[in-house]
């Protein structure tokens, strides 16, 4: 009884919530909610916030086209790869002290993890035999290479940061991340970690392609790049694996600098209400809590979209390598001397 007790909550969390469902609402949401702050900030109308639904969903509905020179499996394939990892790279993150997966969400493997729908998305455009879909592979291997290092430098900014304060040198492991900061505080209230914050900020953007980060699709330039010979469902489905990766960072943002908010909510709503009308009473305020830091999160990205003209490809990896490392590796330093 208790393996299909047991069975039954974790497809919830696959398919329910933190996995699928909350995925696609949330991170649709979030798209949405950017493009309008940044019509708003550009002194636009902007589309409606639901916008990316209306276009999800007219997708579908279009006619799948695969071009005569692409190889038709992996063409097919490698949106629905990209999106599974993302769910899945989902379900590792805690909110706040909920885990889907308790104590198995480990830096590292995150860090592997958002790796596979940005390969999914190179694979499909190698596979397609376009000439756009080339090039913009190949500035996507660009702006892989750009990110990693300082995303990689913010990670063992945090690792360091905790692992001095629990003894163990450098703490990887994203659960006792974010309970050191439910029983301390949040990181992004020490001095050393705000510069690793801006930093993570400033990579969020160019991770999930958007603008102005957007040099691999560029529309006004190589029509889409990666996805020009996509439509339909795949395109579809490849859309919304850009507004899962968007809601991803997010949130991996809020457990690296944010992760304490929901420490006191969750004593004082259990304090009050104990029981299992308690637990139910704090998941639900730790959520409620944990969607207006993603909004939150989402305002500060949407604000580096409107005041930060776009890159070409080779402004882009100087940008990152100079700017968004320096400040990743000033709190390497800090962290390193204890500070």
């Amino acid at each position: 009884m208790n393996i299909v007790i047991d069975g039954l909550r974790y497809l919830a969390y696959i398919l329910i919530f933190p996995g699928f469902l909350f995925c696609f609402l949330t991170g649709m949401l979030l798209c949405g909610i950017d493009r309008k702050l940044v019509a708003r900030m550009q002194k636009r109308v902007g589309p409606p916030v639901l916008q990316p639904f209306y276009d999800f969903f007219k997708l579908l509905g279009k006619e799948t086209i695969v071009p005569a020179a692409a190889n038709r499996t992996v063409f097919l394939i490698a949106p629905l790869v990209g999106l599974a990892a993302q769910v899945v790279l989902q379900l590792f993150i805690p909110v706040f002290s909920f885990s889907a997966f308790s104590g198995m969400a480990d830096v590292i493997v995150i860090l592997y993890l958002l790796l596979i729908p940005a390969l999914s998305v190179i694979l499909g455009a190698a596979s397609s035999g376009s000439p756009y879909a080339g090039v913009g592979l190949s500035r996507e291997m660009v702006t892989i290479l750009a990110v990693e290092l300082p995303f990689v430098l913010v990670l063992l900014a945090v690792a360091k940061t905790v692992g001095n304060a629990i003894g163990t040198g450098l703490c990887f492991s994203l659960t006792d991340i974010v309970n050191y900061q439910i029983v301390h505080g949040s990181l992004i209230t020490r001095v050393s970690m705000i510069p690793a914050a801006v930093a993570m900020l400033l990579i969020i953007p160019g991770e999930t392609g958007s603008h102005p980060f957007d040099a691999a699709e560029a529309e006004t330039e190589i029509c889409e790049g990666m996805l020009a010979e996509y439509s339909g469902k795949p395109l579809a489905v490849y859309k919304l694996s850009s507004a899962v990766k968007l809601l991803t960072m997010t949130t991996l943002f809020i457990a690296l600098f944010l992760g304490g908010i929901g420490g006191g909510v969750e004593r004082l709503v259990m304090g009050l209400t104990p029981g299992f009308a308690g637990a139910l009473a704090m998941l639900l305020e730790l959520v409620i809590l944990f969607l207006l830091c993603v909004v939150l999160v989402a305002v500060c990205v949407s604000f580096v979209h409107a005041v930060t003209a776009r890159l070409r490809i080779e402004q882009l990896f100087k940008y990152y390598w100079t700017v968004v490392t320096g400040l990743a590796a000033i709190s390497v330093v800090l962290a390193w001397f204890g500070l």
